[in-house]
Formats: structure tokens, C-alpha cells, sequence
């Protein structure tokens, strides 16, 4: 009597402890990263965390730099996500700027624990340097966009740009500060909040608007 053949589900085994992908790996890394400092967290650190031996991390990335390379350009990719989205926004540049704040916070809601990782980093290593660059871009981008939108005549004039736009995203990276999920705003209405308080005080105001001396 022969034995009918084993089905499989045609994906690859994943490789190390079962229940422990590359996916809860990084998630577990990343909150000890949080906790105790990239620099202050080991590998050792991890794998007790974790229950499993060190060379069962292994077989999922090379380093602990890995760890924190993956970490913080997740959080950079969702930003860099909403930038390339900005070409398809109908309006001016100040509608743009408006759709960029307002991604950035979906995204720093979406990815809390990466993006607060992202925010911590020192340069210390080439990996926090290259996150460091990123970041700096985008603040050029964000930057071009203020400046674009007090030449069109929608923001004030008598603000720096460049510091219009570090006050601004220093508003939205304060969130990991105190922004919990759990039984807080959605990120929709974190964002609607956020950019009513931004752009109000931004946005040049008609004549009827102003407040009567």
C-alpha cells in the first residue's frame, strides 16, 4: 500500500524558529532599538528577546546594521511614497505642501515604532548617515514647496521658508512623543488636525477674514 504524496502550500519554508519571519524579527528589533538605543541594544540583547539563538538571527539578515538598515528605510520609503504622489495632486504648490503634511502623518501612524527609530538616529553609523541624507532631502522637498507656495501668494511672505518648513515637520515628528494608537485619533483625523493647526496660521488670509482692530 503505497502512501499518497505530502501536499504543499508552494511557498518557501520560512527559515529559522517557527513564528519568527523576517517581518516580527524586525518589529521585535526595532521596539528594543526604541527602548534601549541602537547602540545600547546587542545581538545577544535580541536573541534572548526573541527565545532563539543568535545564528538562528543570522539566517535572516547579516548584522544588527541590517536590523537598523530596514528599520529606518521603512520609515523613509512610506515618506518618499507620498512625495512621488505629489505630481498627480491638482492645485498649487501650497495643495501639494498640504498633501505632503498630511501623508507624512498617515505614515508616522502607520509606522509609529520605525519612524520614531528614524527620528533618533545620530549618524553614528554609515546606516544612520544614509538615513540622515534621506531625511535631509526630504526637507529640501518640503522646503521647495513652502518657498513655491509664498511665491504663488499662499503663505505668508514675512516667514524664512526653510524655517516655515523645519517648524512644521518639527510639529508632525513631535508626535511620537505622546501619539499613542490605541483609543487615540485615527490617522485621518490626527491629520485633519494637524494640518488645520499648520495651515491656518500659514495661509494668508481675505481682507473679511482678518480680525477687526
Amino acid at each position: 500500500m503505497t502512501t499518497a504524496p505530502e501536499k504543499t502550500s508552494g511557498r518557501p519554508a520560512r527559515r529559522g524558529r517557527p513564528g519568527y519571519d523576517l517581518e516580527s524579527l524586525l518589529a521585535v528589533a526595532v521596539k528594543l532599538f526604541n527602548e534601549r538605543g541602537y547602540d545600547g541594544t546587542s545581538m545577544e540583547d535580541l536573541s534572548r528577546k526573541l527565545g532563539i539563538t543568535k545564528s538562528a538571527i543570522y539566517h535572516h539578515v547579516p548584522s544588527k546594521q541590517e536590523l537598523l538598515r530596514l528599520a529606518v528605510n521603512r520609515a523613509l520609503d512610506g515618506l518618499f511614497e507620498i512625495v512621488a504622489e505629489l505630481d498627480s495632486v491638482d492645485g498649487r504648490a501650497v495643495d501639494r505642501l498640504e498633501y505632503l503634511v498630511r501623508g507624512s502623518v498617515r505614515v508616522l501612524v502607520d509606522r509609529l515604532p520605525f519612524v520614531t527609530l528614524l527620528l533618533r538616529v545620530r549618524g553614528n553609523t554609515k546606516v544612520e548617515r544614509d538615513a540622515l541624507a534621506r531625511r535631509r532631502e526630504f526637507d529640501h522637498i518640503v522646503s521647495e514647496l513652502v518657498t513655491k507656495a509664498v511665491d504663488e501668494g499662499d503663505l505668508r511672505p514675512d516667514i524664512d521658508p526653510p524655517t516655515a518648513a523645519r517648524l512644521l515637520f518639527g510639529m508632525v515628528n513631535s508626535l511620537i512623543e505622546w501619539y499613542r494608537p490605541r483609543g487615540g485619533q485615527s490617522g485621518e483625523q490626527l491629520a485633519d488636525t494637524v494640518a488645520a493647526v499648520a495651515f491656518d496660521g500659514l495661509r494668508i488670509r481675505s481682507a473679511e477674514d482678518l480680525p477687526v482692530a
